[in-house]
């Protein structure tokens, strides 16, 4: 039989599928449309292309994106320009991994899982937590899925989030929320970090937990001692999203107090791509261990004594009666964990500590160099990690400086009056080990020039 590879109908499939249904045409399965409502005439695509001419029509449209090769970014809010070494493409490109589903059976899985269970010991290192998972879709997944955690540990229906958490994943929570039809009172900030006189007074006991993003959406570093402090005392759970690179020079949140601790391992090896994919991963204290979303790897040993590894929880309606169930969530992000495990283990904790410890310093240098523009000021004085807040001079557009550094070969910063309509005027500025003095010398050169041409 004729095989085609790249037609998926002949005439004759068409035929005897239309044949078989009793139809004289394709054009008659469409009747039950409104001939009104139809598209008439040929979509406004091009011709087809062969493969050579489809490459490089692609290839030409590729090029047009700002990416972070052929220009020097200054944009975090979320997503960052970190080195990636070269030997995360090597090993997660093997077809051990890359193709690899569930390990539902471990005697053929024992790579891909003992790859899972590095990753969950060392996120529980990072976190200071007993338990982690075997990763979530994003940070702003992991995030909801911990408020849903928090309200069925505490059988509270109120969840408290500072609005220095991501603009994104207090969306993301709002969803979950609507759904499991759980309250969330938004609190302040103030100075860049969340507003503890305003957190005080809105704990309840009817709050399930208080949602803190450290360092925050602004790049500050936020009090999580003080604040769970404030929580615990209201019976309240601590949620903490963490930057894992900035948890090689910070103190681990779970010995601050936090019970929840997620984040997003974009940090830790994996590029931007434009917005993802990107892996969140989750850790708890021991006692929530059984509500966590998701599954967990457990290191066991066989009849003979030798090491192995299992999936030990799978707490998903999939597996279990569904009023049972701690969440819906599915696949985890098996291949971006690998990569975020490998860049632990060839950074070690001393590579972890040097990076963290070259993103504060530059990102402080940078502030110091791009405040001494006429006009340009702090926006706020709390401590901060590689990001940080500029307030522009009054009059100036974010977007049309935007424009003018993208022209000059800079991806120069997030304008925060999109989420924040009271910081109209501001920008945050990321910084990373990635970044040069000469980058940053010339960076701040191009806005001087942008803002003082105005």
């Amino acid at each position: 039989m004729l095989k085609h590879r790249y037609l998926p109908l002949t005439e004759q499939d068409q035929t005897e599928m239309l044949a078989t249904i009793g139809a004289s045409s394709v054009q008659e399965l469409f009747n039950d449309i409104p001939e009104g409502i139809r598209f008439q005439g040929e979509l406004p695509v091009s011709p087809r292309l062969d493969e050579y001419a489809l490459t490089r029509h692609l290839s030409e449209l590729a090029g047009r994106n700002a990416d972070t090769d052929r220009y020097t970014s200054f944009l975090g809010a979320g997503l960052y320009d970190h080195h990636i070494p070269s030997v995360i493409q090597h090993v997660v490109s093997r077809s051990e991994f890359y193709t690899a589903y569930t390990p539902y059976q471990p005697e053929i899985s024992q790579g891909e899982l003992q790859a899972i269970f590095e990753f969950q010991s060392y996120i529980c290192e990072l976190t200071g937590l007993k338990v982690a998972n075997a990763s979530m879709y994003d940070g702003a997944t992991a995030l909801a899925e911990a408020g849903n955690l928090a309200a069925a540990a505490t059988k509270r229906k109120q969840l408290i989030v500072s609005r220095a958490v991501h603009p994104e994943a207090r969306e993301a929570l709002a969803t979950y929320a609507h759904g499991l039809n759980l309250e969330i009172v938004e609190v302040g900030w103030a100075q860049g970090v969340t507003d503890r006189e305003a957190l005080a007074a809105a704990i309840t006991k009817d709050t399930a937990a208080v949602l803190i993003q450290n360092p925050n959406f602004f790049g500050s570093l936020e009090d999580l001692r003080a604040i769970g402090e404030l929580a615990h005392a209201h019976g309240s759970l601590l949620v903490v999203s963490s930057n894992p690179l900035a948890l090689g020079l910070l103190e681990a949140p779970g010995k601050l107090g936090a019970d929840i601790v997620v984040g997003d391992a974009q940090p830790l090896g994996l590029a931007p791509s434009f917005g993802g994919p990107t892996c969140g991963f989750f850790a708890v204290s021991e006692a929530h261990m059984r509500r966590m979303p998701g599954r967990i790897v457990g290191q066991t040993t066989d009849r003979g004594g030798k090491r192995g590894f299992v999936l030990t929880l799978q707490a998903r309606e999939q597996h279990i009666r569904r009023e049972k169930a701690t969440s819906n969530i599915c696949s985890n992000q098996a291949l971006l964990a690998l990569a975020a495990s490998v860049y632990l283990s060839v950074m070690g904790k001393q590579g972890m500590a040097e990076v963290a410890e070259l993103n504060l310093q530059k990102s402080h240098y940078a502030q110091k160099v791009l405040t001494a523009i006429p006009g340009v000021g702090t926006a706020f004085e709390s401590p901060f990690f590689n990001e940080f807040v500029l307030r522009l001079p009054e009059g100036a557009d974010p977007i049309q400086l935007q424009k003018d550094v993208l022209t000059a070969g800079f991806i120069g910063g997030y304008d925060l009056g999109r989420s924040y309509p009271e910081l109209n005027g501001h920008l945050l500025v990321a910084v990373t080990e990635k970044r040069s003095k000469a980058e940053i010398d010339q960076f701040a050169r191009v806005l001087e020039e942008s803002i003082c041409s105005k």
